[in-house]
């Protein structure tokens, strides 16, 4: 009985000793402490999903080197499946980001330049007045061309033609010559879907072959049918009350201005996407089209007091298809995107190699405040490793 007694306490001196040696050498801390903020945001938005109603969400945390880590939560509709890694959403604005990615693309191939101007995208619209001439690729893909915020989005949710909604835009008088101030626009990315059917493509198949199908992005895709098609794909919910929802219907307005809000993808083409930004598949997105985008151009000084991020925010500027955020002194390339019934952030942080998508079926301003949290809670413990 003895010996047995002493047996056992000389193996639980070795177990301890064991623990002490991994806490020691950095092996065991460490990553209890990384779960540990990782789990307690996940908690959180999970907190704030309840708290809303929110039909169902996705969200990817990736840090270069390890595993991606992907949440999802609730279904794709009231009496759907399950939302999982590989259910399709609506990217909406966050196409912007894929299209100035495209346009980088074919800048390194010469079949354009940042320079290209609106008369080469648009030959049979002339933009001749007030000198609007001037206008080019970088000035619509980096939100500077000078027009009046949101020119003419009722016209395209009154589903008006591209060539329509075009023409009316070459009439407005700007607020400011292209390049000098930043003016956000949906309907002026149209000139891209103009050009490539111009020229006997698509914006559509341009990104698949230039970026979706390189990449691995299986389930991405553009425009209505492509989301139709996806195996599983999450139903829009609009808001009726702050809490309440109803499914609607996937409408094509946006869509026929794809380069705009077109491209669908699941959270696992987003965490490929990630990955891409990072710089982990340079053939397809090399480190200058990753700075092209990325280099501030225009400064976007009421994005610091936007909802979320009000008090976190330094710095705002916009560069080609990217946001460039100062957040108390680091760096985050971020972009969101909303419409009807549909709400998604894409964010990383180069200089810590991490990336954080969030794609939600509902049009809730829940993702501004959890967007912004990860990055609060994600700095605040790389601080403290």
């Amino acid at each position: 009985m003895q010996h047995s007694f002493r047996q056992g306490n000389k193996r639980l001196l070795k177990y301890y000793l064991s623990l002490l040696m991994l806490v020691l050498m950095g092996c065991f801390s460490p990553v209890t402490y990384a779960e540990q903020w990782l789990d307690n945001y996940a908690s959180y938005v999970k907190k704030q999903a309840d708290k809303y109603n929110v039909p169902g969400y996705a969200f990817v945390y990736y840090e270069q080197g390890k595993e991606p880590q992907v949440y999802v939560y609730g279904r794709t509709h009231k009496s759907g499946e399950r939302i999982t890694k590989d259910t399709v959403f609506r990217l909406a604005s966050v196409s912007k980001t894929f299209t100035a990615l495209l346009s980088a693309r074919l800048v390194e191939q010469n079949r354009l330049q940042w320079d290209t101007p609106i008369s080469t995208l648009l030959p049979d619209i002339p933009f001749d007045k007030n000198g609007m001439d001037a206008l080019q690729l970088q000035h619509i893909v980096g939100q500077s061309s000078g027009f009046i915020p949101n020119a003419y989005d009722n016209l395209i949710e009154a589903d008006y033609s591209l060539e329509r909604v075009l023409t009316s835009m070459s009439e407005l008088t700007p607020l400011c010559k292209p390049g000098d101030c930043y003016t956000y626009q949906n309907a002026l990315f149209g000139a891209l879907a103009y050009y490539f059917s111009n020229n006997n493509t698509s914006y559509s198949r341009e990104l698949q072959t230039q970026l979706l199908t390189p990449l691995g992005m299986s389930t991405a895709s553009v425009g209505k049918g492509g989301l139709l098609a996806s195996e599983s794909w999450a139903h829009p919910h609009i808001a009726i009350a702050r809490n309440r929802w109803r499914e609607g219907r996937v409408e094509s307005n946006y869509y026929r201005f794809s380069p705009a809000a077109g491209v669908n993808a699941s959270i696992a083409d987003m965490t490929i996407y990630l990955q891409a930004l990072l710089g982990e598949f340079p053939t397809v997105i090399s480190a200058q089209m990753i700075k092209d985008v990325t280099t501030p151009r225009v400064k976007t000084q009421r994005e610091i007091n936007r909802r979320g991020w009000r008090g976190l925010l330094d710095d705002a500027h916009y560069g080609l298809g990217w946001r460039i955020y100062d957040f108390e002194g680091k760096r985050i390339n971020y972009h969101g995107g909303w419409v009807k019934g549909y709400r998604a952030d894409v964010s990383f942080a180069p200089d810590y190699k991490v990336g954080y998508v969030m794609l939600m079926n509902a049009e809730s301003n829940m993702i501004n405040s959890t967007t912004a949290e990860f990055w609060k809670r994600y700095f605040k413990q790389a601080e403290a490793k």
